[in-house]
Formats: structure tokens, C-alpha cells, sequence
């Protein structure tokens, strides 16, 4: 399977752009699109009847550097009341208690970051996963994503068959996809032709 990616500046060009693909026979079901504004999101919906595509779930990446963070806080949060029962001569009897503070602020960080993690990753928000999955490139994947995040629609046509995908990618130039460069800069391409191998 071959899809065409492209970003619009705005919903309308994306939504003629989806339109005009359901209009020369493209699958409903193969069309999709991404915008991080949910209320522009529903218009678009409701005006197209196409669905939004979801990011691909963030998974144990997110748990991971969820209890990083955690780890990060718990100590971060300690460590100085510790230091100050060393530095103080009176409270140095206490200083044992401040390393033991400092060990349960480490696992309770650990555990409320992973669990935090796990949450923020089961949203489907990880756009770069999605477009990797579909044969973009990495760093092409996270501009395309940057450009999600400064308000840009990113319109994805999926073409089971790898023969339409030129016509695809046609339709969504004339519609108003603008360069990746333009979008957050440094990219190359206006829209993208991705193969299941990238390329």
C-alpha cells in the first residue's frame, strides 16, 4: 500500500482537497486527516465525512520517560530539605531522615511519572509513530508533526493498490498543499508519496 501525505494551511483547501478525492473514487475509508484544533476537527468531519486519524498510542516510550521525570521530581523535591538538615548543625541527627525521604520521594515520583506516562500514552496522540508506520521517513514524520502543532491539516490519502497515487497527490498540490519548507522549514516536498518501505 502506497499513501500521499499532504499539508493545507487550512480546513477549507484541506476539505476540498478530501472532496475532491472522494469525487474522482477514492475510498472513503482510505482518506483521512489530522488537525490538533478538536472543534475544526468535528467541522471537518461533519462536512466531509471523513474521520480524523489518530496518532498511534505512545505505548511503554511514554511510561519510560514518564517515570524518568518522576525519578527527576522526586529527588528534585528532596535533595535540598536533606542538604539543609546536613548543612545545619542541629538537624544533622535527621539526616538519615532525609535520605530516607529522599528514597520514598524517588519511588513515589517513579511510580506517579510512570503512571502519568501510561496515561498520556494511551491517547493516541503520537503522530510521528502513525506517519513512520505508514513509510515516512523520521525526520520528515516529526516535521510533519511540528507543522500539526503550529495549526496546519494534514490530509492523508491511503491507496491500497499503488496505482492512483500520483492522481492523489496531484489533486492535493491543486488544492492548496503547501511546501514542508513553508510549513516549519528545512523539508523538501510539497506532499509526499510514501511506500510501505519509505519510499
Amino acid at each position: 500500500m502506497e499513501s500521499a501525505v499532504a499539508l493545507f494551511p487550512n480546513t477549507q483547501q484541506a476539505q476540498a482537497a478530501l472532496q475532491t478525492l472522494q469525487e474522482r473514487g477514492f475510498n472513503r475509508d482510505h482518506l483521512a486527516f489530522s488537525i490538533a484544533d478538536p472543534v475544526a476537527e468535528d467541522d471537518l468531519a461533519q462536512a466531509t465525512g471523513i474521520s480524523p486519524e489518530a496518532g498511534a498510542p505512545a505505548g511503554s516510550a511514554s511510561v519510560i520517560k514518564g517515570a524518568w521525570l518522576g525519578l527527576l521530581a522526586g529527588v528534585g523535591l528532596t535533595l535540598p530539605v536533606w542538604l539543609l538538615l546536613l548543612l545545619i548543625p542541629e538537624t544533622r541527627i535527621y539526616a538519615y531522615g532525609g535520605v530516607l525521604s529522599m528514597l520514598f520521594g524517588a519511588i513515589g515520583g517513579v511510580a506517579l511519572g510512570a503512571m502519568f506516562g501510561a496515561l498520556a500514552g494511551s491517547d493516541h496522540g503520537d503522530y510521528v509513530k502513525l506517519l513512520r508506520n505508514i513509510g515516512v521517513p523520521a525526520a520528515q514524520a516529526e516535521k510533519f508533526y511540528g507543522s500539526l502543532k503550529k495549526g496546519y491539516v494534514m490530509v492523508i490519502a491511503r491507496d491500497p493498490s499503488g496505482t492512483r497515487t500520483d492522481e492523489a497527490l496531484s489533486v492535493m498540490r491543486r488544492s492548496g498543499a503547501v511546501k514542508l519548507e513553508d510549513a516549519i522549514g528545512g523539508g523538501a516536498l510539497q506532499s509526499e508519496r510514501i511506500g510501505q518501505d519509505g519510499h
